[in-house]
Parts: structure tokens; sequence; C-alpha cells
């Protein structure tokens, strides 16, 4: 797969970079905190199988034994529960859910626990642990295998929700959620896994709360969370066509997250549309447009949009997801409409998502 967009490549500097998936960026981070920190473990349902992960933990086990890279039974909430109890004793957990979906079997221990320890203790004790959460569509994975549920974790304080797109910020995000006392939360949608992008070889980290611009443009404001993102810039492209010029930002960070850039980018363009892989009632989406409102004050109108899964369980069938998920087809149409107050003609992408989706043929 090519390069998300050369303007997130701009954010690569110094020697020693190549070019690598997403997938290869996460594995990178996780050997390189192995090997510095002796307390960094890995964790999960399938970390140690021949796939990895998709690659992101391929070979951790043969590499630094079976004590910190290991398999899991399928007892979401008490293997939580042993994360967040190492992390207590000093320890720096890597928990991996190949489905996000099934963190909802680990609430109590997230919210409840990881999230409010440091609270409750007058920050005596800490929970450095980080919980990757894998989301996303392809090959009918149907109502209880794709959901995206990071407006959650974004509702309660004391958890940070990070939502990388490009393979630069995969492992710079993966390296500092690693390193922070904190516990966070990483979504990573696997269509994302097999992106490339130009990373550097050594460690660095990417901050939390502060948003990437992966395309600059005048005319309107375009955010997208995690594969959104990648379908913005494709969208971005589109509206070239149509003499459009947008601006896409990818938060990189949901909690915190970089009101401030986005609005500073929204007061410029005076249009502002935010497309979440999730729905839209008490979402993201929702939630960055309000809290953009608000940093503005009024002094600036703008006019804003979001879009989001349509309003029911995600259904099985091909065509049925197409009309569930926004596409780069129609966030370019709802752009164009925004801008011109127009409805865009039909947009010609069919075999450009295809070919997306069709890359991802399961984890096992």
């Amino acid at each position: 797969m090519s390069t998300l967009t050369d303007a997130a490549a701009a954010a690569v500097t110094g020697a020693g970079a190549r070019e690598i998936t997403m997938a290869q960026a996460l594995f990178d981070a996780t050997r390189q905190e192995m090997q510095r920190d002796e307390r960094v473990f890995v964790m999960g349902q399938g970390v140690d199988d021949p796939r990895g992960m998709f690659g992101t933990t391929l070979g951790l086990h043969t590499l630094f034994g079976p004590q910190r890279s290991f398999d899991v039974p399928l007892a979401e909430e008490g293997m939580t529960g042993v994360g967040i109890g190492a992390a207590l004793a000093g320890m720096r957990p890597i928990q991996v859910h190949q489905r996000m979906d099934f963190l909802l079997l680990c609430m109590n221990q997230l919210v409840n626990m990881a999230a409010k320890m440091s609270y409750m203790f007058n920050g005596a004790h800490r929970v450095p642990m980080v919980v990757r959460a894998i989301i996303g569509r392809s090959w009918g994975q149907g109502a209880q295998h794709s959901q995206a549920f990071h407006s959650y974790f974004m509702h309660t304080p004391g958890l940070k929700v990070i939502a990388p797109t490009t393979p630069y910020d995969a492992k710079g995000c993966l390296t500092a959620a690693i390193r922070d006392d904190n516990p966070v939360i990483m979504v990573e949608h696997r269509m994302l896994h097999s992106v490339s992008g130009l990373v550097p070889d050594e460690a660095y980290t990417t901050p939390f709360g502060r948003a990437r611009t992966l395309a600059a443009g005048d005319d309107i404001t375009i955010v997208g969370i995690s594969h959104m993102a990648l379908e913005c810039v494709r969208a971005m492209r589109l509206l070239g066509t149509r003499g459009v010029r947008a601006e896409v930002i990818d938060p990189v960070s949901l909690s915190p997250l970089d009101v401030t850039g986005i609005a500073t980018s929204a007061a410029r363009t005076g249009r502002l549309l935010v497309v979440d892989t999730g729905w839209l009632n008490c979402g993201a989406a929702g939630e960055i447009v309000l809290q953009v409102l608000e940093e503005l004050g009024g002094t600036v109108a703008v006019d804003v949009a979001r879009m989001g899964y349509q309003p029911t369980p995600c259904p099985t069938t091909r065509s049925l997801e197409d009309l569930f998920y926004p596409s780069a087809s129609t966030i370019a149409d709802r752009a164009y409409t925004l801008v011109t107050g127009d409805p865009a003609a039909p947009w010609d992408i069919t075999e450009l998502e295809r070919t997306e989706i069709s890359e991802f043929k399961g984890p096992f």
C-alpha cells in the first residue's frame, strides 16, 4: 500500500528513516522499549501466534522469552486485572486486544480501577499500562466484531486515548504510551496496519495532545479520526478536482485533544467537518465540534458538520457495509455541499475503495 500522504512524511527528519508499514512501526516501538526497559512486557490473545497480531508482536516471545510476551486465556476482565496489578507493582504491561468490542468486558477494571488509582491515592500509586485496542471493518465481521468505543474512554478522566493514523505517529505514540505513568488506550484500525510511511530507525516519542496536519487548504477543515483520516485525504484529492482546497487534520490524540490547533484551522477556513469511525450520538465527532466552537467563543462564524456510522449495528453484507461507513466519496460530497451549498455530482472512486478493503484478509 502506498504512503498515506506526502504531508505526513514531512514530519520525519534526519538520517536513518525508512519506509515501513504501521504494523512494522508498532513492532519497532515495542521491541525497542522492551530492550530499553526490562519492565515492559506484552500480553494478549494471539500475541505469540504465527502472525503475531497483524505482525505487530511477531516473534517477541522468541526475542525476549515467554515471560515477557505471552498468550492469555479468554478472560478479558481477569487479564486486565493482571495487567493493572503488574503496573501497580512497577511493571509496564502492554495488553493487546485484537478486537476493541471486548474491552466492554474490562470496563470495571479500566474505568473504576486503572483510571482512578492515581487520583484516589494522591499520586502515590500509578498504573503505567498500555491497552492496544484494534478496531475496523472488512470481511463481514458484523455487529459484534467491528465496533470502535474510543468515545467511551474519552469520557473517563484518568485515561489517555490515542488513535494514530501514520506509521510515524504510531511508533512515536506507542513509545510515549509505554513510557507514560498513566493508563493509555491506543486505538488501531486494522486497515491502517498495512499503510506505509517514513519512520526513523531510532526511538522517539510523539507528544499527546498535538494534532497533525496531513494536507493544507483554505476552503474547509476536515478532521478524520483513525482510518477516516485516510478517507479524508482521498476526499481532499477528489475535492481538488472540483476546485475545493481542503485542509485535512489527524487529531492523533483524542484525550488530551488539540482543540486549539483544530480551532485555529477552522477559524481560517470558516468550515469544519469531523469524520469519525464510530457512531455520532454522544461521540467523538460531536465532542470535537463542540469544543472547537467553545474555543472560538463566537468570535468567528464557522459552519460545522459531522459524519460517522449510520445509527444501526454494523451490517454483515458488503453492500450494506458500504452504506454504513463513511467513504472518500461521501466525505467529499458532504464537504463540497458545506463549501458551495450544492451537492456534488457522483464521485468515481469505486475501484480505489474496493482495493483498500480487499487487502485485509482476517487475523488468522
